[in-house]
């Protein structure tokens, strides 16, 4: 059993699989083809990544690969808590420039999927946090593509308080959505 649910943007959605425990823990299927497809989830995973952030507030984002290598991402947390964000860069569509959020963590055993068209980060809210996910389509260098975190244009809400993130050096170059121009058009959903 998947639980399935949309968030603000619709084309982004939580996922919930069922976990069953008993006195020595839990078992989950994580990730089965089927669930997601009985779920109307027909993406190809391509590759696994694992990611670890020792300190607090080290901010991952926001990123994107261009086609043919665009990337949607199925990201969970294996030890510790995130804020997720997900940020529409469909030209043309109703939500574009949007952004929406989802706290993911060990303790809640969420996911979220994030659509190809989407920009994605993360920010890490525990320390020694683990952060795994499925893309549909491999890494490539000559593909990768960033957009400030702090852009004006979203104004994401990152629960930074008075502290500064932990970036990367190419999150800290990272150029503003007019200066990346991402080449996602938006496609009307089919009726």
């Amino acid at each position: 059993m998947l639980d399935v649910r949309p968030l603000d943007i619709p084309d982004v959605l939580e996922l919930i699989p069922r976990r069953f425990g008993d006195d020595r823990g839990f078992f989950s299927e994580t990730f089965k083809r089927e669930r997601l497809h009985e779920a109307g989830l027909t993406q190809d995973w391509m590759q696994d990544n694992q990611s670890y952030s020792k300190d607090v507030f080290t901010l991952r984002g926001l990123h994107y690969q261009e086609p043919p290598f665009a990337q949607a991402k199925l990201v969970r947390v294996l030890r510790g808590r995130i804020l997720d964000v997900a940020v529409d860069i469909r030209r043309g569509s109703p939500t574009f420039g949007r952004w929406v959020s989802l706290e993911l963590s060990a303790e809640a055993f969420n996911q979220i999927l994030v659509p190809v068209g989407f920009a994605h980060g993360f920010l890490t809210l525990e320390p020694d946090t683990e952060v795994f996910y499925k893309v549909s389509a491999p890494y490539s260098g000559a593909h990768d593509r960033s957009i400030r975190y702090d852009d004006p244009a979203f104004a994401i809400d990152w629960p930074l308080g008075k502290e500064e993130p932990v970036l990367s050096a190419k999150d800290k170059a990272a150029p503003s959505l007019a200066e990346a121009n991402p080449p996602f058009d938006y496609e009307e959903p089919a009726s």
